[in-house]
């Protein structure tokens, strides 16, 4: 997907770039805030993460995954970077990563739960501001 994202923003950087600070800032805020939203709502932890392992959410959560690559290609395509390179590499991170958060997930959700889920909303809102203000000043 990230392969995906860099053709076409390759294909598209003309008519994106000029507002492609906002979208990015949009995008972040929303999902931010719901994730925010979302974490002081009167749902029990224990029944959320069980709810995880159900088919209709692991696909949910695979687009997510995929649609959120294919952003991150879109980007790369402004960065003039390697893109083989590049997909290499998140691939690979991605691997990583989500075995290590499945792991530690089951460990550490009773401790942090909640709280893990609006720092994470705060922590994109603030990548989306700090986006927006690099393109304004």
């Amino acid at each position: 997907m990230a392969l995906i994202g860099w053709a076409g923003g390759n294909t598209f950087i003309d008519y994106i770039e000029p507002f492609d600070h906002w979208l990015a800032f949009g995008l972040l805020g929303f999902i931010g805030g719901k994730m925010v939203k979302e974490s002081f709502g009167k749902e029990d932890v224990e029944k959320k993460s069980a709810g995880l392992t159900s088919i209709m959410v692991l696909l949910t959560l695979a687009v997510a995954t995929s649609i959120d690559s294919l952003a991150a290609g879109l980007s790369l395509a402004f960065l003039k970077v390697n893109i083989f390179t590049a997909v290499l590499t998140i691939g690979l991170t991605a691997f990583i990563i989500t075995l290590l958060s499945m792991y530690l997930g089951k460990k550490l959700n009773v401790l942090v739960g909640k709280r893990a889920e609006t720092a994470g909303g705060i922590i994109l809102i603030g990548i989306g501001v700090k986006i927006l203000l690099e393109h304004l000043l």
